[in-house]
């Protein structure tokens, strides 16, 4: 982590804990006949369904200026409770993560989805993969997010995930714990208005997922589009870091975007948008 120090700023950002998320704008009425205490769903736009999964503690405005630049799809974009001003619901105690998946995919069945194309940003790329593991999307884009969550800071689920453990026990476990988070969230553009105990035991459960066995059995179109720095040296390791983690899953494509930092939608608006809507015409 000494020798390359854009991973130092990947500890809170990779889990989507990024200083420059975008504000929240109003959302549009939420999805009819879906309820769920995991997930809010809103819909905007008419064609082809796209789902928009943001990361950890960011809410749906994170896609406005795709949405806006991408014209021609249904966006359905989930908003997890708990995060972005949105009540915690049940995510308040236990997993987050897992159970988080299971709704989206329940979401997917109940509105008569047929293999919806999906992108998620860092934890939403985690929930997109586990989304197209279990065959419920037609394709994926994971932005900036490797199968491995605890990779994304240069550690390993046995390693990362145990002090995670600790760290989301602290977190939520004690007074100072609590207030320390509470601390760090605010200071969080892109966390305000979240629930610090729904992120703690959020990046506890990234941190001991690790889906690079699984990888193998994603049938559909699956893209991952990361973030590079304008130094060489940090790229080249960063690219190489991607090309290892998802070896296990031949015809991944991957595509660098940089100079950017973790939110790409927001370093790299128009870049982004050319490369989300050739993913979603493919």
């Amino acid at each position: 982590m000494t020798k390359y120090p854009i991973e130092r700023r990947r500890l809170l950002a990779g889990m989507g804990l990024a200083a420059a998320c975008l504000t929240l704008g109003i959302r549009p009425a939420l999805a009819a006949s879906f309820a769920s205490r995991r997930i809010a769903v809103t819909v905007t736009g008419q064609g082809r369904d796209v789902l928009l999964i943001p990361g950890l503690g960011s809410g749906p405005a994170i896609w406005n200026s795709m949405v806006s630049g991408v014209p021609g799809y249904r966006w359905h974009r989930v908003h997890v409770a708990g995060f972005a001003n949105l009540a915690a619901g049940a995510n308040a105690e236990g997993a987050v993560v897992q159970p988080v998946a299971d709704e989206i995919a329940r979401y997917v069945k109940e509105a008569g989805l047929v293999r919806p194309a999906v992108i998620g940003h860092s934890m939403g790329g985690t929930l997109a993969m586990m989304l197209a593991i279990r065959g419920a999307v037609g394709r994926a884009m994971v932005v900036d997010m490797l199968p491995a969550g605890a990779a994304m800071v240069g550690g390993t689920a046995s390693g990362l995930g145990y002090l995670a453990s600790q760290l989301g026990d602290y977190f939520t476990g004690t007074k100072a714990g609590r207030a320390y988070l509470a601390q760090m969230v605010a200071q969080a553009p892109g966390a305000r208005g979240s629930d610090p105990a729904v992120i703690a035991n959020a990046l506890r459960d990234l941190a001991n997922i690790d889906l690079t066995p699984q990888l193998p059995r994603i049938n559909s179109p699956l893209e991952v589009v990361y973030a590079v720095g304008s130094d060489k040296a940090q790229a080249t390791e960063i690219t190489r870091r991607f090309r290892v983690a998802y070896a296990a899953r031949k015809g991944t494509v991957l595509l660098p975007i940089g100079p950017s930092g973790h939110v790409v939608m927001a370093d790299q608006p128009a870049r982004f948008n050319a490369l989300a809507s050739a993913f979603l015409k493919g």
